[in-house]
């Protein structure tokens, strides 16, 4: 069973790292890139012309957090989870505290587990960061109040927020296969930095493999390939194919490459 007190470790430590605050700060301030650069454009045009997706921030700030999770999940959350559950195993290897956290009772299954639950946290984390920025953000800039769907159907700027919130869970449980990825990634190597490369690279691979269409038989298995179905969120009613797909394969990778890393882990001679 896992142990509260190294679960509580685990994420005091990874929380406090210099590189996971940077990590967050980068995504915190996409919103607030997006937000300016979309006040700037409506200014410019009077409040209208542009895409459509401007037109509904300049006229909602709850649209800005939509926009912002539609913008950093394909590229900056993925590779924030990256970095962090590349390093998760690597990096105690590289520094050489990995051999003397095993020496503790916990044993190499807790701490596969806590590494993991650290890094779904983080996913969790850097979601939540997003999301809050682009509220902030677009609530001093915009004006709020009801919110218009992608089928056209308005509804109020609380069921807005709750639509918001369940969008962000979605996002979050999106990256989960990343996480197993990374971690198992990271049980391959002594590099911190080879793992955090190597599960990045995988990530961006993944999602050039998923936007060329000559590869349509294999994408529906790429852990990518569904990260925008979200936005079915915001119709009325609410498709769930795409969603329910998107994490029934998430779910996969993760048991997948959880199982991997626990493999080779388990059976990994520490000399560090």
């Amino acid at each position: 069973m896992l142990r509260a007190d190294l679960l509580r470790s685990e994420i005091a430590t990874t929380f406090r790292r210099w590189r996971t605050l940077v990590l967050l700060a980068v995504l915190a301030g996409v919103p607030v890139l997006v937000g300016v650069a979309v006040r700037i454009q409506a200014g410019r045009h009077g409040g209208g012309g542009g895409p459509a997706f401007l037109a509904g921030i300049a006229g909602n700030g709850l649209f800005l957090v939509f926009t912002a999770l539609a913008v950093t999940l394909p590229v900056f959350l993925p590779m924030a989870v990256g970095v962090v559950a590349g390093d998760a195993i690597a990096g105690e290897a590289h520094t050489g505290t990995l051999r003397y956290l095993l020496v503790a009772p916990a044993g190499r299954t807790r701490l596969l587990c806590a590494k993991l639950v650290t890094v779904v946290a983080f996913c969790l984390a850097g979601t939540l960061v997003v999301a809050l920025s682009a509220l902030a953000t677009g609530a001093l800039l915009f004006p709020l109040g009801k919110v218009t769907l992608l089928s056209g159907t308005s509804i109020s700027f609380g069921e807005g927020l709750l639509r918001a919130l369940a969008i962000a869970g979605v996002v979050a449980l999106s990256l989960l296969g990343v996480a197993a990825l990374g971690l198992f990634v990271s049980t391959l190597t002594d590099s911190g930095v080879a793992a955090m490369a190597t599960t990045v690279g995988l990530v961006l691979t993944a999602q050039i493999l998923d936007g060329i269409p000559q590869l349509q038989a294999i994408q529906p298995y790429l852990f990518p390939h569904y990260w925008l179905s979200f936005a079915d969120l915001l119709r009325d009613p609410v498709y769930m194919d795409g969603i329910l797909r998107n994490l029934g394969l998430q779910a996969l990778y993760a048991v997948v490459f959880g199982s991997a890393a626990w493999a080779r882990f388990t059976t990994r001679d520490i000399t560090a």
